[in-house]
């Protein structure tokens, strides 16, 4: 199977015993965000334009790191959204507008792979949220109202030191409104209480107990992509990587000035704002009358007719488009429920919970009593299969009421998958991952 790279990187020859970008790219394709390097501008804009790059991370020092070497390269790829990351040198960080985040060279694989997976998602989700109202106003469904325009918001916690006013200042400055807390209790009943957009942890002495309220928070579903930024206010022995993978989004040196800091956070919340904003408009969608009325989720028509445009979008995007079935598995104790009528009155919980289960740029519908289809955008066929079978894996576990005396049923389900081919309908496709199925493990 052909590795297809997912990251183009844009860099100024450099002597390959310094050449940071070459031990980036090593490590990114490690994490699995395959990268392909190229020095020449030309030769970038082919590369976005004919292959399906997800992302840029350019040098600051390349000729392209301008306004006008953005526009070539977005327009390259143009209708798909391309986030451009920019990778600096510390006393470079100017952060002008137009980049997706930018990053010094001391910045470490993982924290630069994190940050790719919300802003790659982000985008796709804004491209979903564009094409799923098209379908929506084709089909004379009433459009959700545009999200609310309210400050960015900004939870710091830590000890209220000079640099937390210093910090708080210039973000205030920057129009976000920042409320502090001083200790790690009162940090979560803050975050469970009110909505933020970024989350400061201030590193002073340890860092074992703002790694410990990052990890917190990965736990918590609702709080799961909020971004997680470290202040170290001193040298600390801090394993980088660990940190990451606990939660952290972002962390600066302890010699870093507060305006780098606070445009680096304004950053962070910024990304998060407009993913949340587009979940928060593709959730209203899914209310819409005009759905399923026992699930929430597409009608068979709706998804046939958004499966198409989903469809003509990833041609023109060259993006990957891949459908997943999911048909209500036949084994004695369905055949039992159904005889009940206990399987019809679980039908409504089963489309719900698939409705939860799915990502917000993906579109669940039902197509049959018992047949469900997802249409997942940017996705291939590997990938479908692992977002089938989780949905599949979790409803499973869940018992569902027989009603009287009889014992709760469980539900496994028939997984079908199939990734677009060049040129062929949608209808095909989801043909073709019908008859793929397989039951569940």
């Amino acid at each position: 199977m052909t590795i297809q790279a997912r990251v183009l990187m844009l860099t100024k020859k450099q002597d390959p015993e310094q050449d940071c970008f070459g031990r980036l790219g090593q490590e990114l394709d490690r994490l699995g965000w395959r990268t392909i390097t190229t020095s020449d501008a030309d030769a970038a804009q082919a590369c976005v334009s004919d292959l399906q790059i997800e992302a840029i991370l350019i040098d600051s020092a390349h000729p392209s790191a301008t306004p006008e070497g953005l526009s070539l390269l977005r327009s390259a790829c143009a209708p798909r959204r391309l986030p451009v990351l920019q990778i600096a040198q510390s006393r470079d960080l100017e952060l002008p507008d137009g980049w997706d985040m930018v990053f010094d060279y001391d910045a470490h694989a993982q924290q630069i792979a994190l940050s790719l997976e919300h802003i790659v998602r982000a985008n796709v989700a804004q491209e979903e949220y564009e094409l799923r109202l098209k379908t929506l106003a084709a089909q004379n469904i009433p459009l959700p109202a545009p999200p609310e325009d309210r400050p960015l918001s900004v939870l710091s916690v830590g000890p209220p030191v000079p640099d937390f006013l210093a910090l708080s200042h210039h973000m205030r400055a920057r129009g976000a409104d920042v409320l502090a807390a001083f200790s790690s209790y009162s940090a979560f009943d803050y975050l469970h209480d009110h909505t933020f957009d970024a989350v400061v942890l201030w590193g002073t002495d340890s860092v074992s107990e703002p790694l410990s309220i990052a990890t917190g928070m990965r736990r918590n579903t609702r709080l799961y992509h909020m971004p997680v930024f470290l202040r170290l206010q001193k040298p600390v022995t801090l394993d980088l990587g660990d940190a990451y993978l606990r939660g952290v989004n972002d962390i600066s040196a302890p010699d870093a000035s507060e305006p780098e800091i606070a445009d680096r956070v304004i950053r962070l919340a910024q990304s998060y704002r407009r993913q949340t904003n587009t979940r928060r408009a593709l959730e209203d969608i899914r209310h819409n009358p005009r759905m399923d009325t026992d699930t929430g989720l597409f009608t068979r028509e709706l998804f046939a007719a958004h499966l198409a445009r989903l469809s003509a979008a990833a041609s023109e995007r060259n993006r990957p488009l891949s459908v997943c079935v999911l048909k209500i598995a036949e084994t004695p104790e369905v055949t039992q429920a159904r005889q009940r009528k206990a399987l019809q009155r679980a039908i409504p919980q089963i489309g719900n919970m698939i409705a939860r289960l799915v990502r917000a740029e993906d579109t669940a519908g039902r197509l049959s009593d018992e047949v469900f289809a997802l249409a997942l955008p940017a996705t291939r066929l590997e990938n479908a299969r692992i977002v089938g079978e989780r949905i599949a894996a979790v409803i499973s576990c869940t018992a569902f009421e027989s009603g009287g005396t009889e014992r709760p049923f469980v539900v496994e389900f028939e997984i079908g998958v199939a990734e677009l081919k060049e040129n062929e309908p949608a209808a095909v496709a989801l043909m073709r991952a019908a008859e793929s199925m397989s039951v569940s493990a």
